[in-house]
């Protein structure tokens, strides 16, 4: 990665850092909100997968990984 693109993902953290005054608990929260506004509009939330030791065997993992 470049030096630009380094600089400009430190900004947006310290950014989000900044906003909620570099507490976890509020930007969970506010998390939380955003998936309960989604959920009432009728998206599917999906949550996250119960047994980890097969997480390399998702679709999602495969798709990760297959292009390295």
């Amino acid at each position: 990665m470049t030096d630009e693109i380094m600089m400009e993902v430190h900004a947006i953290k310290d950014a989000i850092g900044d906003r909620y005054g570099n507490n976890l608990d509020a930007l969970f929260k506010e998390i939380q909100l955003g998936e309960a506004k989604l959920k009432a509009a009728g998206v599917q939330i999906l949550a996250p997968p119960a047994d980890l030791k097969n997480l390399s065997n998702t679709a999602l993992q495969r798709t990760r990984f297959a292009h390295r």
